[in-house]
This record gives C-alpha cells, sequence and structure tokens, in this order.
C-alpha cells in the first residue's frame, strides 16, 4: 500500500481546506494510506476529514484561525514555533530582511513572515513516506520542502504568487526541490513561472475539485435566510481578509441605498478585517444593509436562496466560491482580476466589473433591471462543465 502524506496550513473554513476535503474523497483507500498534517493545528473544518485519513497532529484545535479566540490560539502557536529549536535567533536576520523588503514595497504581510517560523518550529516526522503532498503554498511548502522524508513530493500553487507577497526570497528557493508543481489555473501558473521559469517543465494545471451533486443536495437542506427581508438580496462568499474586496462592496452598498431600491447585501465568511468593515459599515449607516454572517457550516442554501452573487476580489487564484455558485444557478457579477476569464464566459454566464464602488453599484441596478437576463446568466452558469474529478487525481496519482 503506499503511503502519502498531505501537509496543510490550516484547516480553517475557507477554498484550500475545502478542495483538500473534496480530493480525499477520490482516494480507494485500500490502495493508499493517506495522512494529514496541519501546520498550525488547527481549524474547524477537520471533522469533516475522511476516517480513514489520518490526522497526525498530536494536538489539535477545532476552531477557525480568523476569530478573536482562533488568533489568539494561533499566536501562542507562532510564540511557541519561536523558542523550539532556538527557531527565533535563527530565523531573526531572515524575519527582518524579508521585512524591510515588504517596507520598500509599502505592503507588509504578516503571515507571510510567519510561515517560516511556523515551519521550522513544528514537530518531525522520522517516517519516509512514498509521496509528500504540500497542499498550499507558504507555510506547508516550506515544511515539506526542508522536514518531511519522501521519495517524491509536490506541491499546490492556489493563488497569484507575485500578489499575494511571495518572493524567491521569502521562499528560500524552496520550489526547485519538489518534483511536481500544480497550479490551480493557467493564470496563478504564469504568475508563478515569472518568478521560476526553471520549473516549467515540472508545474501544470490541477483544477479545484467539487462535488456537484453534493452541493446541490446541501442547498436544499434547512438553512439559509431567515431575516424575513423582501427585497433582492445580494449574496458574496469571501473571509474577511485584505485580498477580498469587501471595502468595495460596502461603499457600493450606500449608493445602492441612496438611490432608493430595495437591496441588502450578506457576507458569508469571518477574518482578521471584521472590526475594520464593521467600522466602515457603521460609518455609512448601513448595519441593516450590509449584514457580515460569519461563518456556517453549509453556505449553500444561501447560494440557492440569494437574487445575485457578486465576488469582489483585490487578489484571487481560482475562486471556489465562484465554481460553486455557477453549479447553483445564480446571476453572478465578478471583479476583473487575472484569471477571472477562465472561471466566467463574460455576457453568457456572468457580467464582470471594474473594481470601484459606482461602476459595481451602477452593474448592479442595471442587472436586476432585466430579471429574465438574470434568469438565462444563471441558467447559464448551471451548466457549466465542471472538470472531471477523476482525471484531475490521477494527475497526482502518477507520481507514484
Amino acid at each position: 500500500m503506499k503511503s502519502i502524506l498531505f501537509v496543510i496550513n490550516t484547516m480553517g473554513v475557507g477554498g484550500g481546506a475545502k478542495a483538500i476535503l473534496e480530493l480525499f474523497k477520490q482516494f480507494d483507500f485500500s490502495k493508499y494510506e493517506v495522512s494529514l498534517f496541519v501546520l498550525t493545528g488547527q481549524g474547524e473544518l477537520v471533522t469533516q476529514i475522511p476516517p480513514e485519513v489520518k490526522l497526525l497532529n498530536k494536538k489539535y484545535f477545532p476552531i477557525s484561525v480568523l476569530d478573536k479566540a482562533g488568533e489568539m490560539q494561533l499566536l501562542k502557536t507562532v510564540i511557541k514555533s519561536m523558542f523550539t529549536r532556538g527557531t527565533f535567533f535563527k530565523r531573526i536576520g531572515y524575519v527582518l530582511s524579508n521585512l524591510l523588503d515588504m517596507i520598500k514595497k509599502s505592503v507588509i504581510h504578516k503571515d507571510k513572515l510567519c510561515w517560516k517560523i511556523l515551519a521550522d518550529g513544528a514537530p518531525r516526522m522520522d517516517r519516509e513516506y512514498d509521496l509528500a503532498v504540500a497542499y498550499l503554498e507558504g507555510g506547508s511548502a516550506y515544511y515539506v520542502a526542508s522536514y518531511v522524508k519522501a521519495k517524491k513530493k509536490a506541491v499546490f500553487i492556489h493563488t497569484n504568487y507575485e500578489l499575494a507577497g511571495y518572493t524567491r526570497k521569502l521562499d528560500e528557493d524552496c520550489y526547485l526541490i519538489f518534483d511536481k508543481i500544480f497550479a490551480v489555473s493557467e493564470s496563478v501558473k504564469k504568475a508563478f513561472l515569472s518568478f521560476y521559469p526553471e520549473c516549467r517543465k515540472r508545474t501544470s494545471i490541477f483544477y479545484n475539485l467539487l462535488d456537484k451533486e453534493e452541493i446541490i443536495r446541501k442547498s436544499k437542506e434547512p438553512g439559509g435566510f431567515t431575516d424575513c427581508y423582501d427585497g433582492l438580496r445580494i449574496l458574496t462568499v469571501g473571509r474577511l481578509v485584505p485580498e477580498k474586496a469587501h471595502d468595495v462592496e460596502i461603499s457600493a452598498m450606500k449608493i445602492l441605498k441612496d438611490s432608493g431600491k430595495p437591496f441588502r447585501w450578506y457576507v458569508l465568511g469571518e477574518g482578521e478585517m471584521r472590526k475594520r468593515l464593521e467600522d466602515q459599515i457603521r460609518r455609512l449607516g448601513l448595519e441593516n444593509d450590509f449584514i457580515l454572517l460569519g461563518t456556517v457550516e453549509n453556505p449553500f442554501p444561501y447560494y440557492f436562496q440569494c437574487d445575485l452573487y457578486v465576488h469582489a476580489a483585490y487578489v484571487e487564484g481560482k475562486c471556489i466560491a465562484i465554481e460553486e455558485a455557477q453549479i447553483l444557478g445564480c446571476a453572478m457579477l465578478v471583479s476583473d482580476h487575472a484569471g477571472i476569464r477562465e472561471q466566467v464566459d463574460e455576457g453568457v454566464d456572468a457580467e464582470i466589473f471594474e473594481l470601484d464602488p459606482n461602476i459595481l453599484a451602477e452593474s448592479i441596478l442595471a442587472f436586476t433591471e432585466h430579471p429574465q437576463k438574470m434568469k438565462k446568466y444563471g441558467c447559464a452558469a448551471a451548466e457549466r462543465r465542471q472538470e472531471n474529478n477523476q482525471k484531475e487525481i490521477s494527475k497526482l496519482l502518477e507520481l507514484l
């Protein structure tokens, strides 16, 4: 039986964790012994891991990394890692040098500075695996590259490498070690190879896996909106993090409210930007108009019940939320960012807008004034072909 180790940064609600859970469903566990190590030892989706997958963390906290309690636990984990094996002293030069580079660019990515510390301070594994897979860029990639023994190693890239704040200096060229590099979209692959051109022959596309029938089934379960609102409902699904353009959405909602048309906007997701977004909502008097719902175990009834799905982002790889909205036949407006045209067919199953509050508000008003057009887009989205899951996983298993 072949042994496979997966390493992921967290198992919190997010695209990466959702994708790895779907990947696990594709395994024949009579042929493969599958293990999982979560670098932060944290995340609420751990309860959805199949029983056949062995969780290697000796201590695990099934809480979000994005709420206050989760942030405190993550801070404790980082501090513990700093003082394991003298990591702080070994890495202080690395942190200061990369921090200086970020200051010069006027953007500080705190999480990127911590990934090496977490990887260096994490428990070591004596066993050699047939295949080790770092399922996310950053921490899991650093850990697998440096500290996992395996006959073959693979890594997944889920985001635009440059826009997310990565550099070769930050990575210490770890990607040169991997036998195979999988990007989740063509645009993600292109961005990565602009920094690592020597990895071209080892880099290919591996699309995120989704269970269409399961998503449709869950969309019909009890749940969804409970506020009895009878106007038009707009839904956005995305973590409350700087990469998502929730600030633009809030400003657009203010314009919609001033227009006098009946709209209410809901966001499913949690994250570090909550307080800042709540302040913006309060400042614009939108407490009853722009609702931060947090995370829910089953988001699909919300997709099914909303009138319009809007996705705005500054940085995006390949968005699972957009694919979920397509499966459930949502009429969609999506922001124009790298790779979006790989996911939607403009003018057929979605409309694309420039990331500006006025343009977004105008697009929503124009779109919702044509209900037949919205219905047509939703039907086209639902009919969009999904990737073949078995075909995708074969790309990974070929390494064995």
